[in-house]
């Protein structure tokens, strides 16, 4: 039936956008621009009539476009669905703001070209039935984003971050390249639909892990995972309309893929740990980090850093309704975050500060985490906690951690009453929002997504390390006005505000960038690269030495018998870092030798 090819539409119109976007002027293509804008609003109705064939028509993979039993179909189902109206909306709200931000570059048709570009690339790539499919969209929409990343040439931190991020996609592409070739061996076809009801149904358990494994390779490197984060963190040299095309399915393509393959990757238990343990250490690392940033679209970056580390974890404890609605909620989040992030700063200096700042003490955090295990458990127990999964119930909890943070500002001494209420209000309502969220994540996923299978040793030891870690957090962070200025605090503040110098060693590995623009000596880029790096060295000599504010100038010593009387105990600071690092890090690895 035509219907079955109908998906194929969306991403027709986006090529033919680009088309057009190449071919026009280069700069200010008013005409042009409202073109291509109509033609993304014709993406957007493809997508949402696809829905509506879903759901009267259920799941199908049109026929097969090629020979050989490779080639091109299109996979309408839940998964694939929610994906196309995720990435045309947002590629619309991109491509409309995008006319504005540009206005006046002698690069705009080129740039929305390449825009367009990828937003097909990925809409091919989130309908793909087949395995080749899948893979020349996945290689295209990197190819897209790298003439995105370079749209400012001249630029060296530009040129850093293309390159950064062009070798850690073709390592995962080999990857990708990899897990489909054994997928093929494996299973004898490349029809997705026939590979997921074969692995459903236990088939192909022999090379399951390395199947999982390639495949988990690809997703960790697509979604910017510790240590291979370092080029996320560095895409302010581009538009800002990169940065929110980012989340259309591009920086969470790793999630996708871990969500569409979610049968096979629970063939493979031990792949899914290390899932668990990558996510959440990238979580809890870019959270960290991100605190200390003082940039809005750098600190939005490291944000996104924790949050595709946070939907890994998700796909590790085989959560995978969840992991895709976190994708979605992120994704329109984040995309409107940093298409807003230029009025950030007006914004935060509107706001009114009648009294003083609120800080709460070791009591009320104490009783912030009470109140918000009652509020988790009676929500809990109102939608029906018997049929949630030992892994839905923990990820709540981790929910909940953010919910104490929360009241732990409105249970501060100094904190009005207004705010308070406002604390409370906001903690059930998140409490509600999840549970009804889930319930609906589930039912809409219901035959499309395996159901989260019962935890076994290994699993339910790395449930409990990953709420201890988020939980240790969570306490440190609503405690640290308590211990902000403590000197031991001031120096950690400068490590990980340079995220503890991963980023630099994989530029020390990849020596520097090394792409090449007409009219740019290599020399000179590297000599202003060597001077950006001298001057950072100097920077973070000079912080660890910077003088505190005469009000703050306690030593050491003083500081702790002033802590002491306030009952403060910052000489927890040291051990609080130590079992942070041994939780997130050592601990995982004592537990997967012992049960091995």
């Amino acid at each position: 039936m035509l219907s079955e090819f109908l998906p194929f539409l969306a991403p027709l119109a986006l090529i033919g956008a680009s088309v057009i976007a190449f071919r026009g002027p280069a700069m200010r293509p008013s005409l042009i621009l409202r073109i291509i804008e109509g033609t993304t609003l014709i993406a957007l109705a493809v997508a949402l009539l696809s829905s509506i064939n879903l759901i009267t028509e259920g799941s199908t993979t049109s026929g097969l476009i090629g020979f050989w039993g490779m080639g091109i179909s299109a996979r309408l189902d839940a998964v694939s669905a929610v994906m196309l109206l995720l990435v045309s909306f947002v590629g619309w709200v991109v491509v409309r703001y995008s006319a504005t931000y540009m206005d006046g570059e002698p690069q705009q048709g080129p740039f929305t070209g390449w825009l367009c570009a990828t937003l097909a690339a990925v809409m091919v790539l989130v309908i793909a039935g087949s395995l080749l499919q899948l893979v020349l969209a996945w290689i295209a929409t990197s190819l897209f984003l790298h003439k995105l990343l370079l749209h400012y040439p001249d630029r060296v931190a530009a040129q850093s971050a293309a390159h950064k991020k062009w070798i850690t996609a073709r390592m995962g592409d080999a990857a990708l390249l990899v897990a489909v070739v054994l997928l093929l061996v494996q299973y004898g076809t490349g029809d997705i639909a026939e590979i997921l009801a074969a692995a459903r149904m236990g088939e192909g358990q022999a090379g399951a892990g390395w199947i999982a494994a390639a495949l988990a390779v690809a997703a960790i490197l697509k979604s910017a995972q510790f240590p291979m984060h370092g080029w996320l963190t560095e895409v302010m040299e581009t538009p800002t309309p990169v940065s929110a095309l980012l989340h259309a399915g591009v920086i969470n393509a790793g999630g996708f893929l871990l969500i569409r393959f979610a049968d096979v990757m629970l063939l493979a238990p031990g792949v899914m740990a290390v899932l668990v343990m990558i996510g959440g250490f990238t979580a809890l690392f870019g959270g960290l980090v991100m605190l200390t940033q003082s940039a809005v679209k750098t600190s939005l970056a490291w944000s996104t850093v924790a949050q595709m580390g946070f939907m890994i974890l998700q796909c590790g404890l085989a959560l995978f309704p969840l992991a895709l609605l976190h994708i979605v909620a992120h994704s329109l989040y984040k995309a409107h975050a940093f298409l807003a992030s230029g009025m950030a700063v007006d914004s935060v200096a509107a706001i009114r500060r009648p009294g003083p700042v609120a800080i709460p003490n070791g009591l009320a955090v104490a009783r912030a985490f009470l109140i918000a295990l009652v509020i988790y458990g009676v929500v809990a127990f109102l939608f029906g906690i018997t049929g949630k999964s030992p892994q839905a119930i923990a990820l709540g909890a981790i929910l909940i951690f953010g919910v104490a943070y929360l009241l732990a500002q409105g249970l501060a001494d100094a904190a009005p009453r207004v705010l308070t209420q406002r604390t409370a209000a906001f903690s059930v309502a998140a409490a509600v929002g999840y549970f009804a969220l889930q319930d609906g994540a589930e039912w809409m996923m219901y035959g499309t997504l395996p159901a989260t299978p019962a935890p076994g040793p290994l699993e339910w030891a790395l449930i409990v390390l990953t709420l201890f870690s988020f939980g240790l957090v969570a306490v440190a962070q609503a405690m640290f006005p308590l211990w902000a200025y403590h000197p031991a605090a001031a120096g950690m503040r400068v490590h990980l505000s340079n995220g503890l110098y991963a980023n630099a060693v994989f530029d020390k590995l990849l020596r520097g960038p090394v792409i090449s623009s007409p009219g740019i000596p290599f020399a000179d880029r590297h000599e202003a690269l060597k001077g950006k790096l001298v001057v950072l060295n100097t920077w973070v000599r000079q912080e660890m030495n910077h003088p505190l504010p005469d009000r703050l100038k306690l030593s050491v010593s003083e500081a702790d018998e002033f802590n002491v009387k306030e009952g403060k105990a910052t000489n927890g600071l040291g051990i609080s870092i130590v079992i942070i690092v041994l939780g997130m890090v050592g601990v995982p690895m004592l537990l997967l030798s012992l049960l091995g």
